[in-house]
């Protein structure tokens, strides 16, 4: 029998089986210690709530609004127990003229701290602004009565007080708050509102002013500075805070209509048209802004223009862009007298006597103590009973603005 040969051992064989073998201790004692798991979440890096506050101050000094609102609410998904941040969040929305979310966030830091001072002074501020004067006052007091030494909270009272037509207790509010703490925007600008309103013009101009030195950026501040040169009789000046305001907060609608009022006031009823119409656009279903810009239409002898929004401000109806908007009932506001007024006034110049006169009767009947509303009224009865078919805006008396 033959026996089978020995192979030869194949010397890149075993060096290849060496090589295998060092990858396969590499791979097992230094790659995969070092490889996370496969199938399982890495960790991410989490933000503080802290970071996010401080980003939303420095926001809130460069005037950024918006942006200070955004960082105090990811702050709040960070840390939904802190009412401190509601706070906080809760005064930028109100000085940005967002004052049911400001009310809205008030409420949830009392939620979380019923003992909270400046979270009732909020609610306070929020509400006054909504027009709520007596649950204001009863909460800004609630403020006190937990921190008397609160310029914030003064400062809201001072304005509430204000708006309620107390002006001797508005003032001493006014000046606790800033005797408490002169640098506080809202003793600032209360003290600048109880001036105002006192017609203390030249006083309240020096406090809006310094009170925009401290946060240049607070669409309010800039409405009231308008107002005030208004009042002094600088409208150019007016018109430039309005449109400084509007630039801030542009879904606002006031500035515009403000300024519209500004160049009626003046007699430039083209210009008046203009910043009226921009009104309305913001706010279309506003029966009073449709009015206003009625109004100024009928000022510049824009008669069918006028005439489509005055009957919407006064019957109701539909944009041509499918607004609806509710008509506003007569009353003596005198606002109201005005668009009334005209309405009747340019269907008669327009010889729509027939939907004139029962416009003028209503005014005879449901606002027979105001003057203005008699006179106009009056008027345009005699218009359509003799016929006139080309009357002057001129011969219309309206409203001071």
């Amino acid at each position: 029998m033959l026996r089978k040969r020995r192979k030869r051992s194949n010397p890149w064989r075993i060096l290849l089986l060496i090589l295998f073998i060092a990858a396969a201790i590499y791979i097992n004692q230094i790659v995969v210690p070092s490889t996370p798991p496969l199938f399982i979440p890495t960790a991410t890096a989490t933000v503080s709530p802290e970071s996010f506050v401080n980003q939303a101050e420095a926001y809130f000094n460069e005037g950024k609004l918006s942006s200070a609102i955004e960082s105090y609410q990811q702050a709040i998904q960070a840390d939904p127990g802190n009412s401190a941040n509601y706070v906080a969040l809760s005064r930028v929305q109100i000085l940005a003229g967002r004052y049911e979310e400001g009310l809205e966030n008030a409420e949830l830091a009392l939620l979380r701290n019923p003992d909270n001072p400046i979270a009732h002074a909020m609610r306070a501020w929020a509400l006054d602004f909504k027009g709520d004067y007596l649950e204001a006052e009863a909460t800004v007091k609630r403020a006190l009565e937990l921190d008397e030494n609160s310029p914030v909270a003064h400062a809201v009272y001072a304005e509430i007080l204000v708006d309620k037509g107390n002006f001797e207790e508005a003032a001493d509010e006014s000046r606790i708050a800033l005797e408490l703490d002169p640098a506080s925007l809202e003793a600032r600008r209360a003290r600048g509102y109880v001036l105002y309103w006192t017609s203390n013009y030249e006083l309240a101009l020096e406090e809006y002013k310094a009170a925009l030195a401290i946060n240049n950026k607070i669409p309010n501040l800039y409405m009231m500075t308008g107002y005030i040169y208004a009042a002094l009789g600088d409208y150019d000046l007016a018109v430039e805070n309005f449109n400084q305001a509007n630039s801030l907060n542009p879904s606002d609608p006031t500035p515009e209509y403000e300024a519209s009022r500004v160049y009626f006031t003046i007699g430039e009823y083209a210009q008046a048209a203009q910043y009226a119409l921009q009104a309305a656009e913001d706010d279309p279903t506003n029966a009073s802004l449709q009015g206003n810009l009625g109004v100024m239409y009928a000022k510049n002898n824009e008669l069918d223009r006028a005439i489509n929004h005055l009957t919407l401000a006064v019957q109701g109806g539909t944009t041509n862009d499918g607004e609806i908007v509710e008509g506003i009932p007569i009353s003596y506001r005198i606002r109201v007298i005005e668009i009334y007024s005209s309405y009747g006034l340019t269907l008669a110049r327009l010889n729509r006597c027939g939907e004139a006169i029962p416009i003028f009767q209503s005014m005879l009947a449901l606002v027979p103590d105001n003057e203005i509303a008699v006179y106009n009224a009056t008027a345009g009865l005699e218009m359509c009973q003799v016929g006139v078919e080309d009357a002057s805006p001129e011969g219309e008396t309206t409203p001071e603005p």
